[in-house]
């Protein structure tokens, strides 16, 4: 018998919103004041050693960061491993370093406390990647769907907002990274070269990624696959897969029984053999359904952090384990 465990009370994600908006502005000018009085580089925007401080919202921008950045860069990440990013509350401390940095990197529209300290840091170095790439809208709930097919158009309403999970599309992720190469260059123009070289490498590899992914994909016996929210919009888009999440964009939300009750039926209409959960958000509502459906479970990772859970050690790795996982659910023809 599946019983799911009672999950604590947590704040909706508006209330997190509003209360992260308002530690920013009430700690930001604390956290200036902290690091001016404390940091032998204060304004400089570089470490003792002469390397460019660059602050990352979270993993995703971290890997972009230290890639393009290698030698010449010192990366700090706000955002904590095994942290949910959208759960993310800045510390006066790391909102002060929003403009002691020499470049920011962050993706906006995910982490509503670090778009807001981004806005008030003033830093003039500031690459977020949603400027980089043609943004769009998955995951909404639209009569009890949360899907997203490989036909290149999204089913969601306009209020529902842009899918943030960029990261996850190894084409889009590239053109984030030559935008995040350019602010780089921008903000340390004597290595500008180096950070060009650094972003063509990581392009490349990024590129032989997506063909493993097309290869690897192209025999498949399905294209549907069920995981625990809409984070994999773009990936299904890019290789024409359907993604059916059990919640929408966020991973916190609760499945209405309308949707549990449709998941069955897609799951025996399309022959799912897995259903995914992640590494970070909790597994009890993946792990119930497919109790339910009687088939197996298995992790497709969102790459929001890397923990010791992680089937890899950087966005590479997990993303190559991502693929086999795609491949043993959807089967071969």
């Amino acid at each position: 018998m599946n019983v799911r465990p009672i999950r604590p009370v947590r704040p909706t994600r508006s209330r997190r919103r509003i209360s992260a908006t308002a530690a920013v502005a009430g700690t930001a000018a604390l956290g200036l004041l902290t690091l001016s009085a404390c940091s032998p580089d204060s304004g400089k925007g570089t470490t003792a050693d002469g390397k460019l401080q660059v602050v990352a919202s979270f993993y995703p921008m971290q890997y972009l960061a230290e890639e393009i950045g290698g030698e010449h860069v010192k990366v700090t990440n706000l955002t904590k491993p095994g942290v949910e990013p959208h759960d993310l509350e800045l510390t006066p401390k790391q909102t002060g370093s929003l403009s002691e940095a020499g470049a920011v990197v962050y993706l906006k529209g995910i982490q509503p406390a670090v778009d807001e300290a981004v806005k008030q840091s003033g830093n003039k170095h500031v690459a977020d990647a949603a400027s980089f790439t043609d943004m769009e809208q998955h995951g909404t709930e639209v009569d009890g769907h949360h899907h997203t097919t490989g036909d290149n158009h999204s089913h969601s309403e306009s209020e529902g907002g842009n899918d943030p999970h960029i990261w996850l599309d190894p084409v889009k992720y590239a053109e984030v990274a030559k935008g995040v190469g350019t602010t780089l260059a921008e903000a340390d123009p004597d290595h500008k070269a180096d950070y060009a070289k650094n972003t063509d490498v990581l392009v490349k590899k990024l590129g032989e990624l997506d063909t493993a992914y097309r290869d690897g994909l192209k025999n498949r016996a399905s294209d549907t696959f069920i995981t625990t929210h809409a984070a994999f919009g773009y990936l299904a888009e890019r290789y024409g897969l359907t993604e059916e999440a059990i919640s929408g964009l966020d991973p916190e939300s609760e499945p209405s029984a309308a949707r549990m009750k449709e998941l069955h039926k897609l799951a025996a209409d399309h022959h799912v053999s897995t259903v995914f959960f992640e590494t970070i958000a909790n597994p009890s509502t993946a792990k119930t359904l497919a109790g339910d459906l009687k088939v197996k479970t298995d992790v497709l990772d969102p790459l929001e952090g890397i923990t010791d859970k992680s089937r890899g050690h950087d966005y590479i790795e997990v993303m190559k384990s991502n693929l086999a996982a795609l491949q043993k659910a959807l089967g071969t023809k």
